[in-house]
Order: structure tokens, then C-alpha cells, then sequence
């Protein structure tokens, strides 16, 4: 039997979500992801990440699966008025028993319907080398825009490198 999948947008949470949300977290770091925060992370560290998470500029998708959620992804709207025509993936995840079913790509088609809904022409977003995540951004048509060296630290306190990406959305 195939397992249902819907995608919600919004980013008020019930505290049942922002326990879950918060788990996501904690799990993606644990499988080694890039997000800004090195393992072990505590709840309290997690929680504390979501709920600064809303603002008006920030829209925000989550994959549902078995009423679980199993993925999310941000799309940061420029405010100031040289940048009203872009805008900034960010914090995709996928749970690790989640990923390669295409639930990644299913959230970045989302942010960039709503980046056009939005009058967004530019969107850009960052990644570190070496990540699978660079292999779903260059199917889907980002561009690589440059790299920055040594930019994120890893567990085991190496240095990686970011890569820069670029798509304009017509």
C-alpha cells in the first residue's frame, strides 16, 4: 500500500507540529545536513530555531506523510526595495527515510510557483559541496554561481565549502 503525501503551506504550528518540525531537525543534523547547526542538538535548541521561524516575508511549505512530516523548505522574500524581484530557498529538508521519493523536488516546485505568484524573477539559495542536494538543484535548472571556501563547519570540525546558486524563474 502506497503511503499518502500532501504538502501544506503555512508557518503557524500546533505544538503536535513544532514537535515534529523540531524532530526533523534533530534528524536531518544527526544524518550529517548542512543546516546551520551541528549534532548532537538538543529539542530545546530545535524548538527554539521554529518558533523564530515566522515572519511576514517567510513563507513556508511541509510534506505530510502518514501525518508525519517528513520535509519542509522556506522561501525568504526580499523586502528592501533594490530586491523586490527576488528571493531565498531555504532549510530544505527531507527526513532521511524520506528522501530520493521526490518529496524535495515537490517543495521546491512549490517555493518557485510562489516566488512567481510573488513577482519573484530571481531566486537564489546555498548549499555545501559535495551535498546530493547540488545534484536535485542542478536537475531543476540552478545555475552555479560561484563558491565560497571553508564557509560551514562539520561535526568533526572540518571545513566545507558552500556553493552559490542561481535560477531566474519566467
Amino acid at each position: 500500500m502506497k503511503s499518502t503525501l500532501c504538502y501544506r503551506e503555512g508557518i503557524e504550528f500546533s505544538e503536535e507540529e513544532l514537535r515534529q518540525l523540531s524532530q526533523l531537525l534533530i534528524d536531518v543534523v544527526e544524518d550529517g545536513a548542512s543546516l546551520g547547526f551541528l549534532p548532537p542538538m538538543q529539542l530545546e535548541e530545535a524548538r527554539a530555531y521554529w518558533t523564530s521561524v515566522p515572519h511576514e516575508h517567510v513563507k513556508m511549505w511541509v510534506a505530510v506523510q502518514e501525518d508525519v512530516i517528513v520535509g519542509t523548505i522556506q522561501l525568504h522574500l526580499v523586502s528592501r526595495p533594490n530586491g523586490l524581484h527576488r528571493a531565498e530557498i531555504a532549510k530544505l529538508m527531507v527526513h532521511p527515510r524520506a528522501q530520493r521519493q521526490g518529496i524535495g523536488r515537490g517543495l521546491m516546485l512549490l517555493a518557485e510557483a510562489r516566488a512567481l505568484a510573488e513577482n519573484r524573477s530571481l531566486l537564489v539559495l546555498d548549499t555545501r559541496a559535495g551535498d546530493p542536494s547540488n545534484q536535485l538543484y542542478q536537475s531543476m535548472g540552478y545555475q552555479e554561481a560561484g563558491r565560497i571556501p571553508g564557509f560551514a563547519r562539520s561535526a568533526d570540525g572540518s571545513l566545507h565549502d558552500t556553493v552559490l546558486y542561481f535560477k531566474t524563474l519566467e
